[in-house]
């Protein structure tokens, strides 16, 4: 093994790698039926291996080690770097390279119930980061505009925009969908029958089955096959969940298609026939509907039907039929349409949903819990303040001035609360002095940050001029 061969820096990596996944995209946007045979070897290229470990190494969880116990940060600092990645790079050229199984762990959701992930060793996390690389180009060049999760260069309020642009637009009755157990039940012949449509090298498809195919040590210590699903967590599990769920974004884009432009649209409508939209965001997804309550139940349905082939079903329980003026939520945000405050004109409305809210105020009632009453008021406000940013960050774009002003007003009181806690035998009044200049926590220049000061902006609506970060070489 010669470990001591000159490896690119991670900003000349960037740059080839770039070139490598703007030529793959554009052959397959020019060519949409291409089968690509020989990616193989791309997958071993010095630069998208080394790629691949820069974005491991720098994402959060390369703290968190897979089955062999080994962290980012271990490799990094006792084994090296390059002999690390000159091992992996001889064991994929010479197709030795087997994964191993990934480790369980259970993360409660907000509903109480449990969602399992999947941590792989970072030798995993680094080919599945390689074989991403060469995928995701070739696939985004046919995904459909109406995905918006996991993909690059779109985010949620893409999704949340087109939602509220549709539904101020006569797109009333709304189809929620919830997939029952969606990166557990995937079926992996359907995936990857899917994924052979466009790649034609076998050894990619042994790798991406290896891959699926590697087992769960559960965290009773327990080796288990996995033979459907994605286990959540995985750096190419977003990219297969969006292959096997384009089956659907493929079914609802052709119809939406064949109801031609805006004007034949509305002579459909006219008729008394639905026209009909799908946005969805990872396996959560909205079927929005002009039309009544029977064409969303019939569509419902069809959605149904459509799914079976990836071994996927829809909860009975879960997936829902609401009109807009009931509202729903989605991604965190509640949308619904009511009557303008002080008008008599009716607006569609985003604003923080009440679980979104409930998780934020559980994050702040845990930092600012009396048990850790040990550390400095300015660790806290740090703490404090990374949540607020982040939450409110986010939801700017909706009906949230009263939302954040409440928020402040909650963390302030917390705040209050746990500084009485801290210092029991100090009086209201010295607490004030010394930790409440102008009634607002604060010590030394670290002062608490005031949700209410967040300007709200309405995200502007992209629709399909979205830009591929792969769009050109030039």
């Amino acid at each position: 093994m010669n470990t001591d061969a000159p490896w690119p820096t991670p900003a000349e990596a960037g740059e080839r790698v770039l070139k490598i996944q703007t030529k793959l995209h554009q052959w397959a946007t020019d060519d949409h039926h291409r089968r690509f045979d020989d990616l193989y070897n791309l997958v071993y290229d010095p630069a998208v291996l080394v790629h691949a470990w820069t974005r491991v190494r720098s994402n959060r969880g390369a703290r968190t080690a897979g089955v062999d116990g080994e962290t980012a940060h271990y490799i990094a600092a006792v084994r090296g770097e390059h002999a690390f990645l000159s091992e992996l790079r001889d064991d994929l050229k010479a197709r030795r390279f087997q994964p191993v199984p990934v480790r369980e762990r259970m993360i409660p959701k907000a509903s109480g119930k449990l969602r399992r992930l999947g941590i792989a060793t970072v030798r995993d996390r680094v080919a599945q980061a390689a074989l991403k690389t060469v995928l995701e180009p070739i696939f985004e060049a046919t995904f459909s505009p109406c995905s918006y999760g996991f993909r690059p260069r779109r985010q949620a309020h893409d999704a949340i925009a087109e939602t509220h642009f549709l539904a101020s637009r006569s797109y009333e009755w709304i189809v929620e969908g919830d997939i029952k157990a969606c990166f557990d039940e995937i079926s992996h012949s359907a995936v990857l029958g899917r994924m052979r449509d466009r790649i034609a090298d076998r050894r990619i498809m042994d790798l991406v089955k290896a891959f699926l195919k590697a087992g769960i040590l559960s965290e009773d210590g327990e080796l288990r096959d996995s033979d459907t699903g994605a286990p959540q967590g995985g750096i190419v599990s977003p990219l297969i969940s969006n292959i096997a769920l384009s089956i659907l974004d493929e079914h609802f884009a052709a119809a939406w298609e064949a109801m031609g432009d805006s004007h034949a649209r509305a002579q459909r409508r006219h008729k008394g026939l639905a026209t009909y939209r799908l946005i969805r965001y990872a396996d959560d997804w909205l079927l929005l509907v002009a039309g009544d309550r029977t064409d969303a139940e019939r569509l419902r349905a069809e959605a149904a039907e459509v799914l079976l082939p990836m071994g996927l079903r829809l909860s009975e329980e879960k997936t829902k039929i609401v009109h807009i003026d009931q509202g729903f939520d989605f991604l965190g945000m509640r949308i619904q349409r009511h009557r303008k405050r002080g008008g008599t004109r009716c607006f569609v409305y985003t604003y923080p949903s009440r679980g979104a809210l409930a998780s934020v105020k559980a994050k702040v009632r845990s930092i600012t819990d009396r048990r850790y009453t040990s550390q400095t008021l300015t660790v806290l406000l740090h703490r404090l303040n990374r949540v607020l940013r982040g939450w409110t960050n986010y939801h700017r774009h909706g009906a949230a001035a009263k939302t954040f002003s409440y928020l402040g007003a909650f963390t302030w009181h917390r705040v209050r609360s746990w500084l009485r806690h801290k210092h029991p035998r100090v009086g209201w009044k010295e607490l004030r002095r010394r930790y409440l200049p102008g009634w607002w926590p604060t010590q030394g220049e670290v002062r608490l940050f005031n949700p209410a000061s967040v300007a709200i902006a309405r995200y502007r609506y992209r629709g399909a001029d979205i830009p591929s970060p792969w769009a050109s070489t030039t």
